[in-house]
């Protein structure tokens, strides 16, 4: 529901937009075209409930699904107009964002937003109740969001189920949690934070203590086994038919052995992501907790991705993830992030004699 609604969307907005230009070039409209007000999501809301009944993609099964779904696709499809728009007229940083395109029934990602009806964790801590879906069990056990909930320290907004690559099916609950001041156990201590490749993380404080985190390499290590994974999987029928020939493509019914293979890669992939968030995780919420002021360096980690012989271990290592939850996790503990500029040069500069050594190589690490 929430894949068609989108799609539904996009085909609306671009067959507007489409026409507006062609009357701009005909003189029949604007010579300068404003951006088309019909991707809000009130317009695009008031538009799908008058043609749900009559379009037949919706006619016949529409009322099976929950509201929720049409309207989580019709958000995602605001958001994504919203999106382009910004990155199109400069208003948005960072890389360009491009005009939303369909999405595919066997590579997007299953996702559904409930903010309406009954949304609970039950008190035998191991059910949640979702509109439409009823109570299901889930395997975690939800004990600290139910305790709080229950003290009146929580408020759930809303929740949102999806589907990852490895099969499984996730609830993920937005809440407004009243949190308790915290204090670091080293309140005036700093440390500074280096990220690298070779150790994760340095940790150096103003007592002068030196600490090295090992990278896991978590993708590295799993290499061989994703190998045979993609290999099984290129070895099955697949949903695509290339024409040797023309080279056209054509879609047919993927075989019971491909959809197996899939989901076994799917598995593989979502086991190492696991693995890494949970070490990245463990690592910021230890220094959030320790130090009062964290300093880490203002990496361009999207400069660094674009050197093809490091940009495999640059995003196995999630420099960008550390920044961004030490950045709230300081904040939650009562300490303080500073960001030290790109440019300043930490690395050549003695932390004794302050002397800055214009060319330093790798393989010099102290």
């Amino acid at each position: 529901g929430a894949r068609a609604a989108f799609n539904w969307a996009v085909a609306r907005v671009k067959a507007n937009w489409e026409q507006r230009e062609a009357e701009a070039s005909y003189g029949l409209g604007e010579e300068e075209l404003t951006p088309w007000q019909g991707w809000s999501l009130p317009a695009l809301r008031k538009a799908f409930n008058a043609a749900k009944h009559d379009d037949p993609r919706f006619a016949s099964w529409w009322d099976q699904n929950s509201k929720e779904a049409y309207s989580t696709g019709l958000a995602n499809a605001t958001a994504a107009f919203g999106n382009w728009h910004a990155s199109r007229t400069g208003a948005r940083a960072g890389a360009k964002v491009g005009f939303p395109r369909f999405k595919k029934k066997h590579r997007s990602r299953l996702s559904c937003r409930f903010t309406t009806g009954t949304i609970r964790v039950e008190a035998d801590r191991r059910h949640v109740t979702l509109p439409r879906l009823g109570t299901i069990r889930t395997h975690e056990s939800t004990r600290k969001l139910q305790r709080r909930v229950a003290d009146g320290r929580a408020r759930i907004l809303s929740a949102t189920v999806s589907q990852e690559s490895c099969g499984r099916w996730f609830v993920s609950f937005q809440v407004e949690v009243e949190r308790a001041p915290a204090t670091p156990a080293r309140l005036g201590t700093t440390v500074g934070v280096d990220l690298g490749i070779k150790h994760l993380a340095v940790l150096a404080d103003s007592a002068g203590q030196v600490a090295y985190v090992p990278n896991p390499r978590h993708l590295e290590r799993a290499r061989a086994g994703l190998r045979r994974a993609n290999r099984a999987l290129a070895r099955r029928q697949g949903p695509t038919v290339v024409d040797p020939v023309t080279g056209a493509k054509s879609l047919r019914t993927p075989s019971a052995n491909w959809l197996e293979a899939r989901a076994k890669l799917g598995r593989a992939h979502a086991r190492i992501r696991h693995l890494r968030e949970d070490a990245l995780h463990k690592l910021t919420t230890g220094i959030a907790r320790e130090y009062g002021t964290v300093v880490v360096e203002d990496l361009n980690v999207a400069g660094m991705l674009r050197n093809r012989k490091l940009a495999r271990h640059v995003a196995d290592a999630g420099f960008g993830a550390i920044r961004r939850q030490l950045g709230y996790k300081t904040l939650w503990n009562g300490g303080e992030l500073v960001v030290a500029d790109r440019w300043y040069p930490s690395s050549k500069t003695c932390s004794h004699c302050t002397t800055t050594k214009a060319k330093l190589s790798l393989r010099e690490r102290v």
